[in-house]
């Protein structure tokens, strides 16, 4: 059972898309540090563990600058660690109902960016809070931050788009962004997660600059897929060279067919008229994709999605796929 379990998350993180790649991960993590606390906490006699906090801490944002500084990593891994279920549970929902908008309006490759950016940002605004507001240390950790980001950029996109919730029926995006905005203004002025306000404000202010910085040609989400496809680039290379290693070993004897080159020349030129032939059919006048996807975005920007043509939204959505 538990074997079938894992080549199900194994397939569905290599297929699926960015919304249930992040989900997983937020899962896995919280359920690793789950079992850390129950390990922890029965050899400990059913008392709090220290170790546990330490551990909790390692990955937690912390108000001190110093802690940052020693602990860099503390900045992204704060925005996947949850400890209680319906926190995970609340940031998972709205991540997968919102982050699927985005991914349809904007493009798949763009969440991740979106979801790192208004993580960063809502752990610059509880900094900035325990620093100058706050008289004890803290520390703070989940993906709050970033979910509220994706909310508010979804929001921004969509307005008038209706979301099913139960006890309410279709409600427009807008208004929830809204409420939830609300709870968290609201929610600075007491002193229960004061910080973890703060945070949620913060990413969402990032979440409305990622979306009118994007309808103005500036593509916030850009750096950041280009940082990762380096990052990829360089471990991919990486391993073909340890894979090469391993090949190395006797000499080697080479065939050649004299009559090679001429053979290969003949099916390049082949394939380049064959080539040449597919873009002359395909070619249409007009706008290019680029400038395509651009008007239909500027016309959500002025009208909503729900005023799209089904021809738009259909092209928006075959867009986001690439």
């Amino acid at each position: 059972m538990f074997r079938s379990i894992w080549e199900d998350i194994k397939r569905e993180f290599s297929y699926g898309n960015m919304v249930t790649r992040l989900v997983i991960i937020n899962a896995g993590v919280f359920v690793v540090i789950n079992l850390i606390w129950v390990v922890l906490q029965i050899s400990n006699g059913y008392t709090t563990s220290p170790l546990y906090r330490e551990i909790l801490s390692f990955f937690s944002m912390s108000s001190n600058w110093l802690d940052v500084l020693i602990h860099p990593w503390s900045i992204i891994t704060s925005m996947f660690l949850h400890e209680g279920f319906f926190h995970i549970l609340f940031n998972m929902l709205m991540l997968y109902w919102f982050g699927r908008v985005i991914g349809d309006l904007i493009g798949d490759h763009r969440l991740l960016p979106l979801y790192l950016l208004a993580g960063l940002a809502g752990n610059l605004a509880y900094f900035i809070y325990a620093n100058l507001l706050s008289p004890t240390p803290s520390i703070a950790y989940g993906a709050s931050g970033a979910v509220m980001g994706i909310v508010i950029a979804a929001a921004v996109l969509a307005p008038e788009k209706e979301m099913r919730l139960i006890l309410f029926g279709d409600v427009k995006l807008k208004y929830i962004a809204a409420a939830l905005l609300l709870i968290d203004v609201i929610g600075i002025g007491g002193l229960d997660n004061t910080g973890g306000h703060f945070a949620h404000l913060g990413g969402a202010l990032f979440g409305w600059i990622f979306i009118r910085r994007l309808q103005q040609g500036d593509d916030l989400s850009a750096p950041v897929n280009n940082f990762i496809h380096k990052v990829r680039e360089f471990f991919r290379g990486l391993g073909q060279d340890r894979g090469k290693k391993k090949e190395r070993g006797g000499p080697r004897v080479a065939y050649r067919n004299p009559n090679n080159k001429k053979e290969t020349a003949n099916r390049s030129s082949r394939f380049t008229r064959r080539n040449s032939d597919k873009k002359a059919e395909g070619a249409e006048p007009g706008l290019s994709h680029e400038e395509k996807v651009d008007a239909i975005l500027e016309k959500i920007k002025e009208s909503g999605y729900e005023k799209l043509t089904e021809e738009e939204k259909k092209y928006l959505f075959n867009a986001s796929k690439k």
